[in-house]
C-alpha cells in the first residue's frame, strides 16, 4: 500500500471520482458548462475538488467546500474566489504559503507544513450542502486524517467544518458525546485522539467584507496553530 504523499495523491483520485451525491455533481456539471460571464473562456474543473498541501503537515485547514466559480472552476481548495484572496495572503504572512495569489492550480503555489481540505467536496448550491451529502464526504475526511502522520492541529472555518470534525472524531470512537464543545472564533479543544482543534469564522466575503472577520484576528488564529504545532513537536521529541 501506498505512503505518505503518494497515498495522499491516491484519495485525491478517489475523492476526484467520487459520484455519490447526484444532486451536487449535476450542479457542479451545470455550471461548468454555463460559466459566469467573467470567466467564460476558462476551463471549468467540474468536479469533485482535491485537498492541496504538504503530506508532512502538522497543520490542517478545514474548510466547507469549493465555490461554484472558485474551486469549481480552478480545482483547487480557496484558489479563485474571494475566500481565497483572503487567506492565502495571511497564510503567506505566517509562513504556510509560497506566495500570497491563488489563481489557479499551476501557478506554483506551495504549502509548507500545511494541509487544506473541506467537508464537503463538491459545491453546493446556495453553499449549503445537506446533512446526507456531507455524510458521504465524511469518510474521505477520516481517510485522510488517518494519512496525515504528523498531523497536530485542524483549524475548523465556520461551523460547519468545526462539526465535520467532531463528527470525525464520533466515527472514530474516540467522543462520545459532543458536550462541551461549542463553536465560536478563536476556542481551542483538545479532542480525546490527541489533535489540537482551533475554531475561526470563516474568510467568506460575507464574513470580510462587513468585520465580522480580520485580517488581525485570522493572523492571530495560524500564529496560535503554528504555536501550538511547534509546542507540541518540542513535546515529543524533548
Amino acid at each position: 500500500m501506498p505512503t505518505g504523499a503518494a497515498a495522499l495523491e491516491e484519495l485525491n483520485a478517489r475523492i476526484i471520482a467520487c459520484e455519490k451525491c447526484p444532486r451536487l455533481r449535476e450542479y457542479d456539471a451545470e455550471i461548468a458548462r454555463v460559466r459566469r460571464r467573467q470567466y467564460r473562456e476558462c476551463d471549468y474543473w467540474g468536479k469533485p475538488v482535491p485537498s492541496f498541501g504538504d503530506a508532512r503537515a502538522r497543520v490542517l485547514i478545514l474548510g466547507l467546500a469549493p465555490g461554484a466559480h472558485g474551486s469549481n472552476r480552478t480545482g483547487r481548495p480557496f484558489t479563485g474566489d474571494g475566500s481565497g484572496n483572503f487567506l492565502y495572503p495571511v497564510l503567506y504572512e505566517t509562513g504556510y504559503a509560497s506566495q500570497p495569489n491563488a489563481v489557479s492550480r499551476d501557478d506554483g503555489m506551495k504549502l509548507h507544513d500545511l494541509w487544506i481540505t473541506a467537508a464537503a467536496r463538491c459545491a453546493p448550491p446556495g453553499n449549503k450542502p445537506t446533512p446526507e451529502e456531507l455524510r458521504n464526504c465524511g469518510p474521505w475526511l477520516d481517510a485522510e486524517l488517518a494519512l496525515l502522520r504528523r498531523l497536530r492541529v485542524v483549524v475548523c472555518l465556520g461551523k460547519i467544518a468545526f462539526d465535520a470534525l467532531l463528527a470525525h472524531a464520533q466515527r472514530g470512537g474516540e467522543m462520545k458525546s459532543r458536550a462541551g464543545y461549542v463553536f465560536r472564533h478563536g476556542a481551542e479543544y483538545t479532542l480525546p485522539g490527541g489533535l489540537h482543534a482551533i475554531a475561526s469564522y470563516h474568510p467568506s466575503l460575507q464574513n470580510t467584507n462587513t468585520g465580522k472577520l480580520t485580517r488581525p484576528m485570522f493572523l492571530a488564529i495560524f500564529r496560535r496553530a503554528r504555536e501550538i504545532a511547534e509546542g507540541d513537536a518540542r513535546s515529543l521529541t524533548g
